[in-house]
């Protein structure tokens, strides 16, 4: 015999889990009880919000889901964020909340919502196992929704007298529904396309990263001597030091991205989703552009938006590889190569950190971005928050191969420091660096107890302009005056000590890569609280 709680979470360990994260809550003792039995590591964090994102950064780092656990309508409500996140990033994540008991339902029981309704929304999937004898059936059909087609967050709502009932030994079916392999016919279409363009391009997305097909699309680019850009925050879906990479879309990227992309007669989109920022307010493809979308989902013509030429369902990896194979003619090739080299040079101009400095007090982001680059391991990862700082390394820092980068598609504040602790667990050979502004970090700056009772070991870099600085900008940019915006300072390094971590604040550049150097070799979790001048908006502009 066996308990539901016990079932639930010896699948979410048959379902690759090795990682919970968690607020403890009444509503679900008995699942969390079943865990540790289970082989499943349980991290305490002080938040959902934060709990959600470890979860989620797990799943985006290693490919492998991982489980957050909260209770009722509070517990949710704190978690949605990660959830909302994870769907965004297409993350597997399973959700699992502790729901009142089956006879309260509906009556406005202590902190009772309609957990599916409201909060599952957020997810790709979502059911509530209100039927014992049902467990089986409705958890293994949860996490095959996780796993299969395009990944995301699942949702389990479980009410509390459900948990601890006993039942049979049932074991879930999890399933994976996986694309049929693209043919040759099929490649071929879509690298005709791009061998008998004048200019054209791929466009790569979080799906290439995921698949571990970043070496496939080095293969094609230099087989068709096609340019590739990086979708926004997927800055390692192809080597940024490859001389066929022309740079990330979205927020901090040069022009010359996007022009370059508006530009292209036909486009390669793989493992991408087309997102708001990624595709410029939905400018790309432009018009003009004959474009295919390779994607476990890829796009309908739906909400206004037009479909693809060509359409096909397929993992970014198996498509690569047989694209490959069909390879393009040498007469192709040697028409974009002339383009290409000077494609990439404009490129490298754009985003090589200038030699002089820029009036202002505190440290340089640029110079902070030019110390990571030359400082760190080829495999360090990298998180990032929300917030105008994080257009200084979208410009500057050049990723190489590898999962070295961890962000929000979401546009989530608060996300680098849970990110980054996760990450360090996960990882716990790889130096990890959370990038963070002074209010992303405020948000969640409670999990630096988490991390060192964790004995995970990021560093969290805080670049502080003393004011939400995105939102700022935008009320500039409107002629408005900065209402709410303008913030009180805060002694980042002295909370890391009150929390057990090491603390350091540096006000000019020369004082960072000591601070830095002296991190890394700590090996213990580190804030490096940065001062940052106000009146650098972004790299490429300034407010003095």
């Amino acid at each position: 015999m066996t308990t539901v709680g016990r079932l639930i979470a010896d699948a979410l360990a048959a379902a690759g889990v090795e990682w919970a994260f968690t607020v403890p809550g009444e509503s679900f003792l008995g699942i969390l009880d079943a865990l540790p039995a289970a082989g499943i590591s349980v991290v305490a964090t002080r938040h959902e919000s934060g709990a959600a994102f470890m979860a989620e950064a797990v799943g985006q780092l290693t490919g492998r889901p991982a489980a957050v656990l909260g209770t009722r309508a509070v517990g949710a409500a704190n978690m949605s964020i990660g959830i909302h996140t994870a769907r965004s990033n297409s993350t597997p994540m399973v959700a699992i909340l502790g729901q009142v008991q089956r006879e309260f339902l509906g009556r406005e029981a202590f902190q009772e919502a309609d957990l599916v309704a409201s909060f599952g929304a957020l997810a790709k999937w979502a059911a509530q196992i209100d039927d014992p004898n049902d467990a089986a059936r409705v958890v293994g059909e949860g996490l095959s929704a996780m796993l299969s087609g395009r990944p995301g967050p699942v949702l389990f709502s479980v009410p509390e007298d459900v948990i601890d009932l006993e039942l049979g030994d049932p074991k879930p079916r999890i399933g994976v529904a996986r694309p049929v392999p693209p043919s040759v016919e099929n490649a071929r279409v879509i690298v005709d396309m791009l061998d008998g363009a004048r200019r054209p391009a791929i466009l790569a997305g979080g799906g290439v990263v995921a698949g571990g097909a970043q070496d496939a699309l080095v293969a094609l680019s230099e087989q068709l001597a096609v340019p590739v850009f990086a979708a926004w925050r997927r800055p390692t879906a192809f080597p940024n030091d490859h001389p066929s990479f022309l740079g990330m879309t979205g927020y901090g990227a040069p022009a010359s991205v996007r022009e370059r992309l508006l530009a292209a007669d036909a486009l390669l989109v793989i493992g991408c989703r087309l997102n708001e920022v990624a595709s410029y307010d939905y400018q790309l493809p432009a018009p003009t552009t004959r474009w295919a979308h390779v994607d476990l989902e890829p796009r309908t013509a739906h909400a206004g938006l037009s479909a693809p030429d060509y359409a096909l369902a397929a993992d970014a990896k198996a498509f690569l590889e047989r694209a490959v194979e069909v390879g393009g003619s040498s007469v192709g090739s040697r028409s974009h190569s002339a383009q290409l080299v000077a494609d990439r040079a404009r490129f490298v101009a754009a985003t090589t950190i200038p030699h002089e400095r820029r009036e202002g007090n505190g440290v340089d982001p640029a110079q902070v971005i030019a110390v990571l680059q030359r400082t760190l391991d080829p495999d360090a990862i990298l998180t990032t928050d929300a917030g105008n700082f994080g257009l200084w390394p979208a410009r500057y820092f050049r990723f190489g191969r590898g999962n070295g980068f961890l962000g929000p598609t979401s546009g989530a504040m608060g996300y680098g420091l849970p990110a980054a602790i996760a990450a360090s667990l996960a990882a716990p050979d790889r130096q990890v660096i959370a990038l963070c502004g002074d209010g992303g970090l405020a948000m969640t700056m409670n999990e630096l107890e988490t991390a060192v009772r964790s004995g995970s070991a990021p560093i969290v870099i805080v670049f502080d302009n003393r004011r939400f600085g995105t939102i700022a900008m935008h009320q500039v940019n409107a002629q408005l005056p900065t209402v709410a915006t303008e913030l009180g300072p805060i002694d980042f390094a002295a909370i890391a000590r009150a929390c057990g971590a090491e603390g350091v604040r540096v006000s000019d550049d020369q004082a960072f890569e000591p601070a830095l150097r002296a991190a890394l070799a700590a090996h213990r979790p580190t804030v490096i609280h940065v001062d940052q001048d106000p009146r650098w908006i972004t790299p490429d502009r300034y407010a003095g």
